[in-house]
Parts: C-alpha cells; structure tokens; sequence
C-alpha cells in the first residue's frame, strides 16, 4: 500500500511537472475585423486591422493575421512587428510564429533591431528557447561605430552577440575588417576572429589567423601568424598588441621588424613600436635577444645589445644599443659597452670600451667613430681616439705587429680598412719579412706620426714620419719582454667569429625555450579565443551608461492596447 501511494504521487508530480512547462495559449488581445471561413482557411480565425497578439512576454502586431488555434500557430501579413521586452524588434511583410515551438520565421525586408544594432536581410528565423536568430541570405548590421555585411549569421540575443561562419566584412571609418569566422558583440563592439582574416586602413594592413579587435576602442591583440604592414615597415611576432588611437604596438616572442626602406631588420622577443612619421615619437625599442641587421654593400652587418632602440623621423633615424653590445660583419666584427648610429650623418659611436676586429687586426682605445658614406652606402674612414692601439699576429711566428699612439683615422676600400695614420706619441713594432717571407728583422721604433697600407692581414707598407728614432733588430737581439708595447693585450679569443658569436648564453637560452614552447603551440588544435570577462560582463560594468544611452523605447502598437477585440 505505500509502494502505491508513493508510485501515484509520483506520477501526479511527473504530471503536475509536464503540465507547468506546457506552452500557454497564444493570446489575441485586438483587431478591427475577426470571422472566421473554413472555405478559404480551415480551423483558422481571421484577424485584420491594426492585429494585436501576445505571448509570454511577446507581442505581435500586424495588418492580417491567420490564428490556427488548435496548433497554436499564427500566420501574419503586412507591416509585421514582433516584439520582445525592449532588447528585440522583427520587423518584415509575412511571418509565422508556433507558439508551441516558440520558433518564428519571418521574410521580406526583414528588419531586426536591438538597442544596440540593426540587422538588414530577406529572411530571419528565431527560436525564443536559445534566444537565438539565424539567416541564409545576405544581411547588413549597422550599429553606431561600423556596418557589417555577410552572406549568413546568427544572433545571440542574451549574449548580444553575431556569429559569422562565411565571408563577413566590417567597415568602420577607419578600417574595414575581413574574415570567415568572426564573433561579433554589439554592446560592447568586440570581435573575435578566427583562420585567415585582414584588417585594412589607411595606414596600415594587418593580417591573423586568431585575433580580438575592439571596435570602440580601437585596439587589438593578434595570436597566430599575424603581421602589421606599413608603407615602410613591416611587424610580426608570435603575439601581437595594437593601440590605433596611439599608433602604438607591442609584440611579443619571435618579433621581427623589417624596415622596407632603410633595407634593415630588428629581431628578439619583445618589442615596442611608436608610429608617428611627422615627430620624434616615430620610435622602435626591442629586447630579449634584440639584434639589428643592417645591409652594407652586399654584406649584413649584426649588432646586438641587451636592449636596442631606433627614434626620428625617416632618413634621420638614430639607432642606440645598450649594455654588453656586440656586432658582426664578415670582415669585421667588435664589442662595446654602447653604440650610437645616426642614419642622416652616417656615423656610428662604439662608447665603453669597444674593440674592433678588421680581418686579424685587433683596434682598441677609448672611443670608436665608424663613418658611412650615404650616397655608396659604404663605409668610408674609422676614428679611434685616445690611446689608440692595432695589434695583428705576425703572418708566419707567434711574435705581434704592434703600432700604439694618441689617436688613429683609418680609411676603407671597398669595406676593407686599407689605409691607417696613428698620431701624436707613436710607437711601433712590426715584424719585416721578405718576398719569402723570411724574418728580416723586427722594427722597433717611435715616432710623431706612422702611416700603413693594409691588405686584409697584411702590411703592405709602414711609413715613420718626422725624426724616427729606434731600430731595426735581428731576432735573436730583441728579447721577448721588449717585444711587447706597454699596454699591450691581445684578446684574440674574445674575438666574433660569426652572426650567432653576438649572443651571450643565457640570451642564447631563452631563445631555446621559446622556440620549443612555440613548436608545442602550433602543434596543438587551433581554437577560437574564448570571450574575455571584459565581454561578458560589459553591460554590467557600464549598466549605468547603458541606461542614459538606450533610455525607453515602446512600440507604436501598443497605443492601442485598452481596445477590446472584435470576434
């Protein structure tokens, strides 16, 4: 006996369950004219002007309408509004509604509206259980800040949000924004894009494959195989910010920025680009493995610093580097503690003290000057002031060329030092060998100036001027302390023997971990970005700028809402 009451008053429950989620009946609350034919429409009545239904909290209005009261379903015509609380308004000439279902379908002009935005297209269906609409045919969305047209879509009306799964275009005033998968909220203006999409302006082309981009704001941030294109230069990076009002980005991890005029590149993983061509603001800084590539003639030149920054405007660029800076070129490579390089006077500062390699001669003093010539775009003549000292290995024994003295100005040929004055307080020792290379004698002498010819590692030529004083001494006579000038150090296993030598380890380190980290990521599925907490909660942070915006909207339809209806 309780088994039984407990199974009945179960069964009641299941019942008194199913019958409070049945739909209620769709109500008709007014129109001019009602009757009812079955000839013409069986089972339904005939609703016209000025037709007035509701539906749990949706009204319909219409100038005729079919009621099929059996299957809760309406067919109306002419000048059709549906409209739901004051977030959506469907405007079109025909649609049908099942008030079991809670689908409608509606065609011709159709016109849904939202606080936020205005959809245009032929044909719209909206199922009021997901507050979802979906349409096939082309349709146009305008909001405040942009238009946007596409083939298909779907609106969300709880989320506010447009799905685009085929071609959709965003034009703004400022840009216009292309892609195949794009989630569009119109509160709050963001997009989501996702696989092959472009951003177009006047200033700039971008491309991603997963991006977000604010629409009132105007910045972004771009995931996968994106760029920013200039007219003069090129960013990319594995991550990638952008400010439009401030002409800003930042990028992060493998960043690259070719500069398509000045035929340079910057590459490390973490970048800062400021875009202003008319000020000084037009600036770039770049760290974590930071290295600038320059082209001199045919050749590359590699200066790397902890950090590496580029300001002016172009043709007046200045290139800095900072801490620990290192440069390569195929004959010729050198360390400093800082670099200073001026575009417009092609003229290049090793500050701190640098060393320079120029084939196997060694170049040590306080202060390096590499001048360019802008018209060749070659380099023409180096400084080296205060306490100027050459050092190259003798050609054959393990003695050292050695010529020291208060300051040096070299002159190149074809990128190749070939012609050096030492001056004031000179001092020289070189090793002199004849057509085969037999030791002729060591040459040990001082002098107020020394000039040198050079071939690579040779000294062709060397030339004491004004009242030389010292000697030229059989090898056995010179003893080897006296062989070496006072200051002498040779830092041959310092030396750069190639673009990766410029590293330091632990920058060599973290580039290892970065490119495994993103070997790891393009091997995982592609996936959409998730919407952020900003999205998501947009119309509560800004409820009460909401409301001042949006204020109240009622349906003209409604005016005629004390009326009785007519059967």
């Amino acid at each position: 006996m309780k088994k039984f009451l407990f199974y009945t008053g179960f069964l009641f429950f299941i019942l008194a369950n199913v019958q409070a989620q049945k739909t209620s009946q769709i109500n008709v609350e007014y129109s001019d004219f009602a009757d009812r034919n079955q000839d013409e429409i069986p089972d339904a009545l005939l609703l016209r002007g000025n037709v007035r239904i509701r539906h749990e909290g949706v009204l319909f209005t219409c100038n005729k309408a079919y009621f099929f009261e059996k299957e809760n379903y309406i067919k109306a015509f002419g000048e059709v509004q549906m409209v739901q609380g004051d977030t959506l308004f469907l405007n079109s000439k025909y649609a049908e509604y099942n008030g079991e279902l809670k689908k409608a379908y509606a065609t011709g002009n159709v016109i849904m509206r939202s606080p936020e935005s205005t959809l245009v297209t032929d044909t719209i269906n909206f199922d009021r259980n997901t507050q979802e609409a979906f349409y096939n045919s082309f349709g146009t969305i305008t909001s405040k800040e942009n238009t946007l047209k596409s083939k298909s879509g779907r609106y969300f009306a709880n989320e506010k949000k447009f799905k685009f799964l085929t071609a959709v275009t965003i034009t703004n005033p400022k840009y216009t924004i292309k892609s195949n998968h794009l989630d569009y909220y119109t509160n709050s203006g963001h997009s989501y894009l996702f696989g092959p999409s472009t951003i177009t302006s006047k200033e700039n082309f971008i491309y991603t494959e997963k991006g977000f981009y604010d629409t009132k704001k105007n910045f972004a941030f771009f995931k996968r195989k994106s760029y920013i294109k200039y007219k003069d230069r090129k960013i990319e990076g594995d991550s990638l910010y952008y400010d439009r009002n401030r002409e800003y980005a930042s990028a992060t991890n493998n960043v690259k920025v070719t500069d398509t005029i000045n035929k340079g590149i910057l590459k490390g993983h973490y970048a800062e680009i400021y875009r202003n061509l008319k000020t000084e603001k037009d600036s770039m800084m770049i760290t974590k493995r930071a290295v600038a590539i320059t082209l001199v003639e045919n050749d590359s030149m590699y200066i790397h610093g902890k950090k590496m920054l580029i300001t002016g405007k172009v043709g007046d660029r200045v290139i800095r580097g900072f801490n620990n800076v290192r440069f390569y070129k195929t004959d010729m490579s050198g360390k400093c503690d800082s670099i200073h390089s001026n575009q417009k006077t092609a003229l290049t500062k090793l500050i701190g003290k640098p060393i320079l390699w120029n084939y196997e001669n060694q170049m040590t003093g306080d202060l390096m000057h590499l001048i360019g010539n802008n018209t060749t775009e070659k380099l023409d003549s180096l400084k080296v002031l205060n306490n100027a000292f050459i050092i190259s290995k003798d050609s054959i024994g393990t003695g050292y060329n050695q010529v020291k003295g208060m300051n040096l100005y070299g002159k190149f040929k074809d990128n190749k030092l070939h012609e050096v004055d030492i001056v004031k307080n000179t001092e020289v020792i070189y090793y002199m060998r004849n057509d085969q290379n037999e030791l002729i004698g060591i040459n040990k002498s001082v002098g107020s100036k020394i000039n040198m010819i050079l071939d690579k590692n040779t000294i062709e030529t060397l030339t004491i001027f004004n009242n030389p004083d010292g000697d030229i001494y059989p090898e056995i006579e010179l003893p080897e302390n006296a062989r070496k000038l006072r200051g002498f150090i040779w830092r041959g296993e310092e030396r750069i023997k190639s673009k990766d030598d410029i590293f330091p380890q632990e920058e060599n380190d973290l580039d290892a971990k970065i490119q495994a980290e993103r070997k790891a990521e393009m091997e995982k599925e592609n996936v959409p970005l998730k919407p952020s907490k900003e999205t998501l909660e947009y119309d509560k942070n800004n409820s009460t700028l909401a409301k001042g915006e949006q204020g109240e909207t009622k349906p003209k339809s409604d005016q005629n809402k004390s009326k009785p209806i007519v059967k």
